[in-house]
């Protein structure tokens, strides 16, 4: 296991440790840990006191934040 993964994905990527997911999201550690908290941020995986991020998760919460404008509802 390296330090910036755990595991491998079913498409051949590697599990992301919460570092390396913040940084690929493009936001802050500790944001990513409180949308954890909150229930609002993408989906994880808790392996034993790790928690990691699937790429694909990552990339869908990405995608279902899309906007093409300011006006549009959350």
């Amino acid at each position: 296991m390296t330090a910036q993964g755990g595991g491998v994905t079913a498409t051949g990527r590697r599990m992301m440790r919460c570092a390396a997911a913040a940084d690929y999201l493009g936001i802050a550690e500790s944001t990513l840990a409180k949308k954890r908290m909150w229930g609002t941020g993408p989906a994880y995986i808790k392996a034993g006191g790790t928690v990691l991020y699937d790429p694909d998760d990552c990339d869908a919460w990405l995608a279902a934040r899309r906007r093409l404008s300011t006006s549009e509802a959350a």
